[in-house]
C-alpha cells in the first residue's frame, strides 16, 4: 500500500459542520466497504465521529446506534449484513471511541440528549431506518417518540423494558465496579454475563476495550447505570406508545439479561410491532457464531426489505432535525 492519503474539506449543511478525511482502500473485496469519515459539530455542543458506508444502488439509509461502552467497531458484522443493500451510518457517542478526543466531557449525557443527537444525525444523513443494539435502545426510543418524519422502520435489538433478576445483578455489580473505576473487574463482568456466549477471541477484544476506558467513560457508564436503576421503567413504555412506525424487536434465545419474553411487553405499547427470537444465541446476536450471523441478516432484511430478502446473494462472516434541547 502506498503512503496514506489525507484530504480535508470543510462543508456546511443545516447545523452540522463536517470535517472529512479520506483514506485509500484498506482491503480489496467485491464491493467497496470504505466509509466516508466525518466529525459532525452538532449545535456547537458536541462533536460526533461518523462513518458513512455508501452503496450506489441502495435506495435507503440505515443508522446504527451503539450500546454502552461500545464503538463503531462493534458494528463491523452488522455493517456487512446490511451493505450494500443499504447505505449504512455508524457513529460514536461524544464520550466514546473516536468522538471523545473532540469533546470536553464536562457533564454526563442523558438518554434524552443522546436521543436528540440521534435525531440530528437522522436528519443530516436522511436516514429512513434506525437499528439499535442493547442500551442504545433507550436513546432510540426517545428519538422515535418524537416521530421523526424521515424514519420508516426501526429495529431495536437486545433490549427489554424489564430489569429481571439477571440484569439487576449485572447492573448492581457494574455500578459498584464502575464507581471504583476498576476496569479489570468491569471487563470480566461483561464477559461472564452478557458476553458469555461470545467466541474467545471476541471476549479478549471485549476485555481489552472495557478494561482500558478513559476516566470519563467509566463515569458516564456509572451515571447511565445509576439512571437505569433508579428511574421509572415506565418511561420506556410511555415513549413506545408515541412511536408511529413499524418496529422489529430482535432478541437472542439464550439472552437472560434482555430476554425475548420481556421484550414482548412492547407489543402492548408499539402499535406496529414485530418480534423475532434468534435461536441458539445470546445478547450479542450476530457476533456470536456463523448461524446467528446468518439468522440475524435474514431477520433484518426480511423486515426492512421483504421483497428482496429472498434474492440476497452475498453472505460473509467476520470475527436536518435541529435538536434545540442540546
Amino acid at each position: 500500500m502506498g503512503p496514506k492519503l489525507q484530504a480535508y474539506a470543510y462543508l456546511s449543511q443545516s447545523s452540522c459542520n463536517l470535517y472529512l478525511r479520506a483514506y485509500p482502500l484498506a482491503c480489496q473485496e467485491s464491493y467497496d466497504m470504505r466509509p466516508e469519515i466525518a466529525v459532525l459539530d452538532i449545535q456547537g455542543q458536541y462533536r460526533v465521529y461518523t462513518e458513512f458506508y455508501r452503496a450506489d444502488a441502495a435506495e435507503k439509509t440505515i443508522i446504527l446506534v451503539n450500546g454502552s461502552m461500545a464503538t463503531t467497531a462493534s458494528f463491523a458484522q452488522t455493517v456487512k449484513n446490511l451493505h450494500p443493500q443499504f447505505n449504512v451510518v455508524c457513529y460514536d457517542q461524544p464520550y466514546a471511541g473516536r468522538s471523545k478526543i473532540h469533546n470536553r466531557h464536562e457533564k454526563h449525557l442523558t438518554k434524552e440528549v443522546e436521543g436528540q443527537i440521534l435525531l440530528e444525525l437522522i436528519d443530516h444523513f436522511g436516514a429512513e431506518h434506525v437499528l439499535s443494539f442493547s442500551w442504545g435502545g433507550a436513546a432510540t426510543l426517545v428519538a422515535l417518540a418524537h416521530q421523526p418524519r424521515r424514519i420508516e422502520k426501526a429495529v431495536i435489538s437486545s433490549f427489554s423494558p424489564v430489569i429481571n433478576a439477571h440484569m439487576l445483578d449485572y447492573l448492581e455489580r457494574g455500578v459498584d465496579y464502575l464507581g471504583q473505576r476498576d476496569g479489570d473487574r468491569v471487563g470480566h463482568l461483561v464477559n461472564n454475563t452478557i458476553g458469555k456466549h461470545l467466541p474467545s477471541l471476541f471476549k479478549r477484544f471485549n476485555y481489552r476495550h472495557v478494561s482500558s476506558l478513559a476516566e470519563h467513560e467509566y463515569g458516564q457508564m456509572h451515571f447511565h447505570i445509576n439512571d437505569v436503576l433508579h428511574s421509572d421503567r415506565q418511561c420506556y413504555l410511555n415513549a413506545a406508545k408515541r412511536i408511529n412506525v413499524p418496529v422489529l424487536f430482535l432478541n437472542g434465545e439464550w439472552d437472560e439479561y434482555t430476554a425475548a419474553e420481556d421484550a414482548r411487553i412492547f407489543g402492548n405499547h408499539v402499535a406496529q410491532s414485530t418480534f423475532t427470537t434468534l435461536q441458539a444465541t445470546g445478547h450479542f446476536l450476530d457476533m456470536e457464531h456463523k448461524a446467528a450471523c446468518r439468522d440475524s441478516q435474514n431477520a433484518l432484511l426480511g423486515f426492512l426489505k421483504p421483497s428482496q430478502q429472498s434474492s440476497r446473494t452475498r453472505y460473509s462472516f467476520v470475527q436536518d432535525h435541529h435538536a434545540s434541547a442540546i
